[in-house]
């Protein structure tokens, strides 16, 4: 994997786009699913949230997202700071699509970004726009291809080209390994760490897998209701927080 970690990730904010989550809560239905929640996503960096079935996780992007109410801050600065909401792409866990379903690729996106009929041809220019996106994935050759007759892999970079168009500042994925071989997975940690190095976004992303997180991760956050351990990947790893709530010990396996 030839993942090269950004140069710029760093601890402070100063000067540096952030997103900065301080004393986050939320309560849902009465119940709290998640409080104190504090950590900082920079530009350029991939941070990759860890944490058991129910931590919270899809909450905490709920949250971030705004499509559900919380205490405390989210704060974006953008580099220079100055103060603005920042746009956000999303990729949610991989939708399962009718293999017998005849909608295409170039369909599928062209209802998402524009108000064109799908039932009508559909024109040049916004043919062309949609090549546009999925060349960003390197997924060009995708655009006639029916939606249910896509790999792991080829769905989770059409969705990932769906949430760049446009450009975002933030870009969060939800489980995007799930589901996706050993050899698309390579593929899709190449393309991400392309896709910050190229627009210089910030990438949030929830996964279990763990032998990967050394490799691509500029930082981890273990999330169990609450932040547990934030650090680099062998750090949170090896901790006695990771131990204690996955009941692995890792240090025995060379991390």
């Amino acid at each position: 994997m030839s993942v090269q970690k950004h140069q710029n990730a760093g601890e402070g904010c100063t000067g540096a786009c952030c997103l900065r989550l301080d004393k986050l809560g939320v309560d849902i239905g009465g119940d709290s699913i998640l409080h104190d929640v504090s950590f900082h996503l920079h530009c350029g960096e991939i941070v990759a949230l860890i944490g058991p079935n129910g931590a919270g996780k899809s909450s905490l992007f709920r949250a971030i997202l705004g499509q559900i109410g919380h205490t405390g801050s989210i704060d974006f600065q953008q580099a220079g700071g100055s103060r603005t909401r920042p746009l956000i792409g999303y990729v949610p866990q991989s939708p399962s699509f009718d293999r017998g379903d005849p909608v295409s690729v170039l369909d599928f996106f062209a209802a998402a970004i524009s108000d064109w009929p799908v039932f009508l041809p559909t024109p040049r220019r916004l043919r062309e726009r949609v090549r546009g996106c999925l060349e960003r994935v390197h997924g060009a050759s995708l655009i006639d291809k029916r939606l249910g007759a896509l790999s792991g892999g080829e769905l989770q970079r059409v969705l990932l080209a769906l949430a760049l168009e446009p450009l975002p500042h933030i870009l969060i994925l939800d489980e995007p390994l799930s589901g996706v071989d050993i050899d698309g997975e390579r593929q899709l940690l190449d393309m991400l760490d392309e896709i910050r190095r190229s627009y210089d976004l910030s990438i949030l992303l929830s996964t279990h897998d763990f032998a990967t997180l050394e490799q691509f991760a500029d930082k981890v956050v273990l999330l169990k209701s609450s932040v547990l351990r934030v650090g680099p990947p062998r750090e949170v790893l090896t901790s006695p927080e990771f131990r204690e709530v996955f009941h692995l010990d890792l240090r025995k396996e060379g991390m």
